[in-house]
């Protein structure tokens, strides 16, 4: 299981990490330790992938869900209007099996709309987005209305 952040923006956009040296981009997410619950899980792989430190009471849990047939992920979100995507850095390296140069695990960050999903993530992960999770609905029910209608 892999534990991860939604983070939403007001305008109907996730902010999604690229994957470096891959094609496709991710949300903010990875394995949990076993001394770790989901939340603290998620946390921490928020923070090492965009360098974002939230407060565990600011996350709203999605529950476990369904992603491929051997991985599921559980997942919580957060609306973050403020958040400028050039100010995020990921803290997590590895060794690139090609170069042998240490690699940032993300290296760009974006406000995506809702609609252009499919366009920036596998087809797992936009079915999850799209289909199963209702994007629209959770930001509705995380966003006061006047910062959905500004």
């Amino acid at each position: 299981m892999s534990c991860g952040t939604v983070i939403l923006h007001p305008r109907r956009e996730l902010l999604l990490c690229h994957v470096t040296g891959q094609d496709h981009w991710d949300l903010p997410k990875g394995g949990i330790d076993s001394a770790e619950t989901t939340r603290e899980a998620a946390l921490r792989e928020t923070r090492e992938e965009t360098g974002l430190v939230l407060a565990a009471d600011e996350l709203f849990d999605l529950g476990r869900l369904r992603y491929t047939a051997k991985k599921d992920l559980h997942l919580y979100a957060i609306v973050l209007p403020g958040l400028d995507p050039a100010t995020l850095r990921c803290e997590s390296w590895f060794i690139d099996r090609w170069s042998g140069r240490r690699r940032p695990e993300m290296d760009g960050y974006a406000w995506v709309r809702f609609d252009a999903i499919a366009s920036r993530c596998t087809s797992n992960l936009t079915e999850l987005l799209r289909d199963r999770l209702d994007l629209d609905r959770l930001l509705a029910e995380l966003t006061p209305p006047a910062a959905l209608a500004a």
